[in-house]
């Protein structure tokens, strides 16, 4: 009988045995794990990693027309780019639009930002109008925005000459010396949103306390801006510009939309170069050279944003073993950042000092003391929301035009467009256009298409995105941490570096020109978000939960099925919107990938209504609003969820 024992023993202990060391070795959960992440691994290897590195390989060679072969040429096409006057103008313009549009929309999403999180009346709804422009497709605001701009039937010139600032009609877009200015100021529109959200989140994080300290000691508002609001701000101000910054400087949508990269290249940025280089030209290898040349810039820039990101994602044990070369170059690169903030910063910072001088002479005059308030708090208290929102006033009408604009043209009819008559009413007002456009164009197929594609790839990046990121944020498996990283890389990566290869990736597939190849392409930037997003909130739900089942027995899937996605309902919700709306807007893949009017969704159909310079304004208009309103709904429906599913994960521990 011991014998027996003895021998079945023996023969489980090598199971045993063998059981520890893959855990050892690969991690506690390292079946479920590796099996929860597999899907995005391989999308992220097959369309992301393995494109890009074979656009490497091509970027090294040239076609060559008579003969249809291919040679390799080594770094040749990158040698021909710096002596390039194509090449040198695109990123003399790219660098122009990066620089002042990045300025324009820090400075106005500050301003806004303050405005809102101080005492006003009817905040929650100016902060809504604030956000507008986030949730429009980019072909809308390209067209809304080159109707207002149309120096014949626009709204522009007849405001700026009944004011008396223009003589004469201005071609904003036709004008060499205007373009950029006038598609930096659409960027700049489009853009404010973003950098009103993440810089409210950051006032709404500075201790009030510290406020109301310096109030104590003495400090007015401006003081108590330079010395303690701006200090708190840094790390949100270091995140928010580096991710706009990677946003403009790869943007392609709206200068591609608005002028084509005209006049006379006036507005042609390095990507729009590479696409007329690599599709226009058929010029792969030189085409991929133009869209690599930014990526030692843009290595750096994502490696210190994912830094930053993950700054409070320490290790066990890391403070034992000191600052890392890594965290070292990271503390050089802040300090750098830093420096450009207070280059950013200096015009501000020159008002304010000019602000206390004035206030120090008003005080002198009147005879008070240097801490004595001019006014009265009951006067300072009724004047304060007034000049608020005298200062927040010509912003929103900044922000509100456009929209105006859409509905009123829309409900026009042809005739009243052309002859110009009462430019900002429609008179009478009239649903031609919208009949015309539902009978006369294949609108309501590109909706189909629209739906259709983003509905799916919102499906199943939602679904891959949440196996993901429970895996990354509850189980414990070797490569946890690396994948993160690369994931983090992944989402930031611009697209305009992507679109090359993976339309050949596609073609070489057979799905090119397909709504297969939207489907499949769109996770590459819909999953690297939604699993982030769902990352934080699974953090933020309690862990004795999954204890506890896991002690009654049950399975990862069970709890991971059960236990945490009806807890996580909030976050998915929000995750399921914002995906579904950025494959709703997207233009890039679509525009490169699809070439068949019956397989066009919406952003390409309504870019097909242009035809030369005929742009039927009326039936744009009434496109442009109908393409907006579902997003809008859906906005308005999930607002609530929207707001609980991005921050609770953000405020954990």
């Amino acid at each position: 009988m011991e014998d027996r024992m003895t021998l079945a023993l023996g023969a489980r202990r090598p199971r045993t045995t063998n059981k520890k060391r893959l855990e050892n070795l690969f991690g506690r959960d390292w079946k479920v794990g590796y099996l929860f992440v597999l899907p995005m691994v391989l999308i992220m290897a097959l369309l992301i990693f393995w494109p890009f590195i074979s656009a490497i390989f091509i970027s090294t060679t040239s076609l060559n027309f008579l003969t249809g072969e291919t040679a390799n040429v080594g770094l040749r096409n990158y040698q021909r780019l710096w002596t390039s006057s194509d090449f040198l103008q695109a990123m003399q313009n790219t660098i122009q639009f990066t620089f002042w549009s990045l300025l324009l929309k820090f400075v106005i999403g500050m301003t806004v930002a303050l405005i809102l999180n101080s005492k006003l009346p009817f905040r929650s709804l100016l902060s809504g109008i604030m956000l507008l422009p986030w949730i429009v497709p980019e072909i809308v605001t390209a067209l809304a925005w080159k109707s207002i701009y149309d120096p014949m039937f626009g709204g522009l010139n007849p405001i700026l000459q009944g004011a008396g600032i223009i003589d004469r009609p201005l071609g904003w877009l036709s004008d060499p010396n205007m373009a950029m200015g006038s598609i930096i100021s659409v960027n700049v529109w489009k853009g404010i949103p973003f950098f009103v959200l993440l810089l409210l989140a950051g006032l709404k994080a500075i201790d009030r306390e510290q406020i109301e300290a310096a109030q104590v000691d003495g400090a007015n508002a401006v003081q108590r801006f330079r010395n303690v609001t701006l200090p708190g701000l840094r790390y949100v101000i270091v995140v928010t510009l580096l991710l706009s910054f990677i946003s403009t400087f790869n943007q392609f949508g709206l200068p591609f939309l608005m002028t084509g990269g005209g006049p006379s290249g006036a507005t042609k940025l390095y990507s729009i170069l590479a696409y007329e280089k690599a599709l226009g030209s058929l010029q792969y290898g030189p085409g991929i050279a133009i869209a690599f040349s930014v990526a030692p810039l843009m290595a750096i820039l994502i490696w210190l944003l994912a830094r930053f990101m993950r700054h409070d994602d320490k290790r066990d044990g890391a403070s034992d073993r000191g600052p890392s070369f890594a965290d070292r170059l990271l503390a050089g690169g802040t300090g750098l950042v830093n420096i450009i903030i207070d280059f950013i910063f200096l015009p501000i910072q020159l008002v304010f000092a000019g602000l206390e001088w004035a206030v120090r002479r008003v005080r002198v005059a009147t005879g008070r003391s240097a801490l004595q308030p001019i006014f009265r708090q009951q006067a300072r208290s009724n004047a304060g929301p007034i000049a608020r929102l005298l200062v927040l006033t010509p912003l929103l009408v900044f922000v509100l035009f456009p929209f105006y604009w859409i509905v009123t043209t829309s409900l026009k009819s042809t005739t009243q467009i052309s002859e110009r008559r009462s430019i900002f009413w429609p008179e009478p007002a009239t649903t031609d256009q919208y009949t015309s456009l539902l009978r006369d164009t294949p609108f309501l197929t590109w909706l189909m298409n629209s739906v259709f594609v983003a509905a799916v790839s919102t499906l199943v990046s939602v679904a891959l995105a949440s196996l993901a990121a429970y895996a990354l944020s509850r189980l414990r498996f070797r490569g946890a941490g690396l994948l993160t990283t690369l994931l983090l890389i992944t989402y930031l990566l611009p697209g305009t570096l992507l679109f090359i290869p993976l339309y050949q990736t596609l073609t070489t597939m057979g799905v090119i020109n397909s709504h297969t190849a939207l489907i499949v392409t769109y996770p590459t930037f819909l999953l690297p978000f939604a699993t982030w997003v769902l990352m934080g909130y699974f953090r933020s739900i309690p862990v004795e939960l999954e204890e506890a089942a896991r002690i009654d027995g049950a399975s990862r899937f069970y709890i991971f099925w059960r236990i945490t996605l009806p807890l996580a309902a909030p976050a998915i919700l929000s995750v399921t919107l914002f995906a579904f709306t950025n494959a709703w807007n997207e233009f890039l893949f679509a525009f490169v990938f699809i070439t068949s009017e019956s397989l066009r969704t919406l952003p390409i159909g309504l870019q097909s209504m242009v035809v030369g310079d005929i742009l039927p304004w009326g039936k744009l208009m009434a496109a442009s609003l109908l393409t907006a309103i579902p997003v809008a709904i859906l906005y308005v429906y999930a607002q609530r969820f929207l707001s609980e599913g991005l921050t609770v994960g953000a405020v954990k521990g």
